[in-house]
């Protein structure tokens, strides 16, 4: 049975992390349906900048690190790096159209059904999660619902549009498990420069064969998908990817669960969706999820002894 990996407990400055990434990532939802884009080529152009910006600062401080992962035991950690970006690829192209299919409020709430995923990949690693953390799940799930007013329509735009955002969430889990893996010996600079180029690359591709415009767009959407670079990319998936090195998938994934009302909140203000009254109590319950989710996790990790390995055969762990 394969263990979770041996993390530091989280400092200030993972904290700190994590509430600029929750802020950062709640004005993804609205910016997406504010531009006037077709949704792939918004997620194209977001992770080709971000690539851009990231790229020259990469290859100048970690040009070692980059030499590493073609040789040897660095190939599987770039192997995780790789899939970790075909994944976002994937919950970039099903979660993003959602957002303008169906409302802010949907969107999020069915794509926040992330944690469940990571929980069950999780169990499927062979990890064993308290009955408390999988009740934190649930509660963060339900409250995630209530506080957005997720719009269950039945006409068939809406009802896309929430298939896509369901399924936006499997893959984000699916995006945070390699990522997971992959942070455990690559910098933070490093992985997100591998991943958001693969992810980049898919996206083009799928742009270009789709015949997807990638161009003439009015000046509100470019500022719009550079706020998107700049807010939900560059300050929110970096720096929850930074946090994974001493916070778990599973968690990460339950703290995402804030970009809900966050993003319902932004859309209620800038674009007149109102929530429903259900929005305040919806509030209270993700936040008791995500404290029971963290503190549950916590104290199954102070209970876990890390097993001794052998050198002879620490290629082979996780």
């Amino acid at each position: 049975m394969s263990s979770a990996p041996h993390r530091p407990p989280p400092d200030a400055l993972t904290l700190g992390a994590l509430v600029l990434a929750v802020a950062a990532v709640s004005s993804s939802a609205p910016l997406v349906a504010f531009a006037a884009a077709p949704a792939l080529a918004v997620a194209c152009w977001r992770n080709l900048l971000s690539v851009a910006v990231l790229g020259p600062v990469s290859l100048a401080r970690r040009r070692a690190e980059f030499r590493a992962l073609t040789v040897g035991a660095g190939r599987r950690e770039a192997l995780y790096c790789v899939l970790s970006g075909v994944a976002l690829a994937a919950h970039f192209a099903t979660w993003m159209p959602s957002a303008q299919l169906t409302t802010v409020a949907a969107a999020t709430a069915l794509g926040a059904t992330q944690p469940v995923w990571q929980g069950l990949i999780a169990r499927w690693q062979g990890r064993r999660r308290p009955l408390a953390v999988w009740a934190g799940i649930a509660v963060a799930v339900l409250g995630a619902v209530l506080a957005t007013g997720a719009d269950f329509a039945v006409s068939g735009r809406a009802f896309a549009g929430d298939l896509l955002a369901v399924t936006g969430g499997m893959f984000a889990a699916v995006y945070t498990a390699f990522g997971e893996r992959a942070r455990a010996t690559i910098s933070t600079t490093t992985y997100t420069t591998i991943c958001y180029g693969v992810c980049a690359a898919v996206l083009l591709v799928v742009c270009l064969l789709g015949g997807v415009r990638l161009h003439g767009y009015p000046a509100g959407t470019w500022l719009a998908i550079l706020g998107l670079v700049a807010g939900a990319q560059l300050l929110g998936h970096s720096m929850f990817n930074y946090a994974l090195h001493r916070v778990s998938a599973t968690t990460v994934s339950v703290l995402i669960l804030l970009e809900a009302p966050g993003a319902a909140l932004i859309a209620w203000a800038w674009l007149g969706q109102l929530p429903r009254p259900l929005a305040l109590p919806g509030l209270a319950l993700l936040l008791a999820g995500v404290a029971v989710v963290v503190l549950g996790g916590a104290r199954a990790g102070r209970r876990a002894e890390p097993v001794p390995v052998p050198a002879d055969a620490a290629a082979l762990t996780d």
